[in-house]
C-alpha cells in the first residue's frame, strides 16, 4: 500500500525537487499539490508548480492555489535566494496544465474529510494553508494521519539569527499547527544543511539522462550560486525533499521527541522554534524533531527516484 500524501508547497527550487520526489517515488501516492505564498507570491509559486508538473508529466494530480499572505502579517518572500520568479535559473516553457478552480484550503478540507484518516500532509513552505484549514474545519484534525514538515531550527535560523524562513514567514500559523495534537515530524535546518548537493552529487546527477534530471541540475546550479553568495555555503542544501524522504524511509533521519513551541512576539526571536531538548519546560513532547541525516541514503533515494522520469 502506498502512503497517501498531499504536498503543500511554495516552489521554490527545493520545493520543485520535493514535488518530483513525492510524485514518482513508488512508496507514495500524491493526491494533490497545494500552493502558498512563501518563497514568492502565491501567483508565482502556483505557476512554478504547474511548470514542474508539466515538465515531469505529473498531469493527473490536482494543483490548487492557496493563501496569498500569512494569517495576520504582510507577506514576506525570499527573492534573495529564489529570485524574482521564485524558481530562477532553468529556462522553462509555459505550463500545459492548469490550476483546479478550487481554493487550496477548500481542497485540503474536502480531501481530508473524505479520507479514512490515512493522509499525511507534507508542508514545505509557510503553514498558512494548513492552519487556515484547521481553523475553518476542525473536523479535519482526526483525519490527518501525520504531518511531515520542513521548517524550523533547533539552534540558529537562516532568515534571522533565531528563525528559519518557513516558520518566520507565518509564525501564528505555525503555532496553530504545532499545537494541533496530530503527530508531527519536523525536519529542521540542522538536518537539511547536511543534505548538500556536493560536487560528487552534481556529477552523478549530470550523468543521468532526460529533461527532469537536467532541470534539477539547472535548479541546483542556480541554488548553489545563491547559497554561496548569501550564506557562504560551498554546496547548496536541499531542504524540502528531506521532509518527503523522511516519510519514505524512516532510517534516513535520526530524531528526538521533544516539546516545540513557536515564538510569535520576541524582539529577537520572532518565528523561532523553541525546542525543549532537555525537557526543561516539563511539557509533554509534541514533535519528533530530526537532528541528523544519512547523507548517502538520502541522495540514493532521491537520485534513484529522479532516474524514473
Amino acid at each position: 500500500m502506498r502512503q497517501k500524501v498531499i504536498l503543500d508547497c511554495d516552489p521554490g527550487h527545493d520545493d520543485a525537487i520535493a514535488l518530483l520526489l513525492a510524485a514518482r517515488h513508488p512508496a507514495l501516492e500524491l493526491l494533490a499539490v497545494t500552493t502558498v505564498a512563501g518563497n514568492q507570491s502565491v501567483e508565482k509559486t502556483s505557476l512554478n508548480a504547474l511548470k514542474v508538473c508539466s515538465l515531469a508529466n505529473i498531469l493527473e494530480v490536482p494543483v490548487a492555489k492557496g493563501m496569498n499572505q500569512p494569517l495576520i502579517r504582510p507577506a514576506r518572500h525570499a527573492a534573495d535566494i529564489h529570485g524574482d520568479s521564485g524558481m530562477d535559473g532553468p529556462e522553462m516553457p509555459p505550463p500545459t496544465c492548469s490550476l483546479v478552480p478550487q481554493h487550496a484550503v477548500d481542497l485540503l478540507i474536502e480531501m481530508l474529510l473524505q479520507s479514512d484518516g490515512d493522509v499525511v500532509l507534507i508542508p514545505t513552505g509557510p503553514l498558512t494553508n494548513i492552519a487556515t484549514a484547521m481553523r475553518r474545519e476542525p473536523a479535519i484534525l482526526p483525519k490527518i494521519q501525520a504531518i511531515s514538515l520542513m521548517g524550523g531550527a533547533i539552534s540558529v535560523g537562516n532568515v534571522t539569527a533565531s528563525a528559519e524562513f518557513n516558520i518566520w514567514a507565518d509564525p501564528e500559523a505555525a503555532a496553530l499547527v504545532f499545537a494541533c495534537g496530530r503527530p508531527i515530524t519536523m525536519v529542521p535546518l540542522e538536518v537539511t544543511h547536511q543534505a548538500l548537493a556536493t560536487g560528487e552529487i552534481m556529477q552523478r546527477l549530470k550523468a543521468m539522462t532526460g529533461p527532469v534530471p537536467a532541470f534539477v541540475a539547472d535548479l541546483l546550479t542556480y541554488f548553489a550560486d545563491s547559497y554561496r553568495q548569501v550564506f557562504g555555503f560551498p554546496s547548496p542544501p536541499i531542504h524540502d525533499p528531506c521532509a518527503v524522504a523522511a516519510l519514505i524511509d524512516p532510517d534516513v533521519i535520526a530524531y528526538k521527541e521533544m516539546h516545540v513551541a513557536i515564538e510569535c512576539r520576541g524582539q529577537w526571536t520572532e518565528g523561532r522554534t523553541i525546542c525543549d531538548i532537555y525537557g526543561k519546560t516539563e511539557l509533554p513532547p509534541n514533535v519528533r524533531v530530526g537532528y541528523a541525516l544519512n547523507f548517502e541514503r538520502f541522495w540514493t533515494l532521491l537520485l534513484d527516484t529522479l532516474q524514473l522520469y
